[in-house]
C-alpha cells in the first residue's frame, strides 16, 4: 500500500472515529422514548415544508453545474446536468469527501456525454468554489444582520462582527471585478485559474447564496418547531455546521453537524430537529440519488449494448 493510501485511509478512519464520538456524546443524553418522541412532535406539514426547501436546494446545486458547463462553452440538455449533479451531491453529500466523492460520479456521466476528463475536473472546482462563494457571502450576511449570535459563539464584539461580515462579503465583489476586468487566466504564483466571464461569477455568487439560504429554511422548519428561532441564527447554524464539515471531512457530517448546530442554538437544537433535518436534507435524497444512479446504469448499458450489436452487425451486412 502506498503512503498516499495509508493517509487517506488514515483520514477517513480519523473522521469516521470522531463521527461515532459526537453522536454519543450527542445521543447519550436522551433516551429512544424521549428521541422517538421528539421526531413526532414536528408537526407533518412543517417536514413537507422543509422537503420543499431541499428541493429547491437541489435545483440550485444543479444550477452550479450548468453555468460550469456554459462556462466551458459546452451545451448539454438541463435533464441530463440536473441527474448528473442531483446523483453526484445526494451521494457524495452522505459518503464524505464530497469534493472528490461528487466529482467520482460526475466524471461517471458527463464522461458519456462528451466531456473530457480536464473538462469535468474544471467542472468540479467551478461548482467548489461556487459553494465557497455561497457560503462566503452568507456567513457574511448573517454577521452583520446578526452579530448578537456571532460576539456569543466566535467571542468578538458586535462591532468586529459587522468588520468581519463586511470583509466576507468583499470576497464575492473581489471575485466577480476580477472576472469583469481581468477576463481570462488570473496566475497566482504557480497556479493559474480560468475565470468566468462577468455574468456567469455574478450568477454563481448569487445562486450559490440562495443555495445555503434554502437550507438554512430546511433547518429553521425543524428548530422552529422546538423555539422561537430566529432564521438567521439558523443561518449562523448551518452556516458553522458546514464549514466544520468541510473541515473535518466526515462522512454525511454526522455529529459535526448535530454538534455544531446543538451548540449555535441550544434550546432549539432538539433531537428530533436534527434527526428531521438529517432525513430531510441528507437522507431522502440520498435513497432517490441511489435509485437514479442503479436506473440511470441500467440504461446507459442496455444502450451501449445495442450499440455494440449494431456495430457487430454492420461488418457482415457489408459482406454479404
Amino acid at each position: 500500500m502506498s503512503l498516499k493510501s495509508i493517509i487517506w485511509n488514515g483520514l477517513l478512519i480519523a473522521a469516521l472515529c470522531l463521527a461515532v464520538f459526537l453522536l454519543y456524546r450527542i445521543f447519550q443524553q436522551y433516551s429512544l422514548d424521549e428521541i422517538v418522541q421528539s421526531v413526532r412532535s414536528i408537526p407533518f406539514l412543517t417536514f413537507c415544508t422543509a422537503l420543499l426547501f431541499t428541493a429547491a436546494s437541489y435545483l440550485c446545486l444543479s444550477c452550479f453545474d450548468l453555468l460550469a458547463i456554459r462556462s466551458l462553452g459546452k451545451s448539454l440538455p438541463y435533464r441530463n446536468i440536473l441527474l448528473a449533479s442531483f446523483v453526484s451531491l445526494s451521494l457524495g453529500h452522505n459518503i464524505g469527501f464530497a469534493g472528490l466523492s461528487s466529482g467520482a460520479f460526475r466524471y461517471r456521466y458527463y464522461s458519456r456525454w462528451g466531456l473530457t476528463t480536464e473538462e469535468v475536473a474544471k467542472v468540479i472546482l467551478f461548482c467548489g468554489v461556487t459553494v465557497g462563494l455561497g457560503l462566503i457571502a452568507l456567513g457574511g450576511l448573517a454577521m452583520i444582520i446578526n452579530p448578537g449570535d456571532a460576539e456569543r459563539l466566535l467571542r468578538i464584539d458586535p462591532a468586529s462582527a459587522r468588520v468581519f461580515g463586511s470583509l466576507a462579503l468583499m470576497v464575492p465583489v473581489v471575485y466577480a471585478s476580477l472576472a469583469l476586468f481581468v477576463r481570462g487566466t488570473l496566475r497566482l504564483w504557480r497556479w493559474s485559474f480560468q475565470l468566468p466571464r462577468f455574468s456567469i461569477a455574478v450568477a454563481q455568487v448569487g445562486i450559490g447564496t440562495i443555495n445555503f439560504m434554502f437550507v438554512s429554511a430546511c433547518l429553521h422548519q425543524m428548530l422552529s418547531t422546538f423555539g422561537d428561532v430566529a432564521f438567521f441564527r439558523s443561518v449562523t447554524a448551518y452556516v458553522l455546521a458546514n464549514s466544520a464539515i468541510i473541515a473535518t471531512h466526515v462522512p454525511g457530517g454526522l455529529g459535526v453537524l448535530e454538534a455544531t448546530v446543538s451548540y449555535a442554538v441550544p434550546k432549539e437544537a432538539s433531537i428530533g430537529a436534527l434527526i428531521a433535518f438529517r432525513c430531510a436534507y441528507f437522507f431522502i435524497p440520498l435513497a432517490l440519488g441511489t435509485m437514479l444512479l442503479v436506473i440511470s446504469e441500467v440504461i446507459f448499458r442496455r444502450k451501449s449494448r445495442g450499440a455494440d450489436e449494431e456495430a457487430d452487425e454492420r461488418p457482415e451486412a457489408q459482406s454479404v
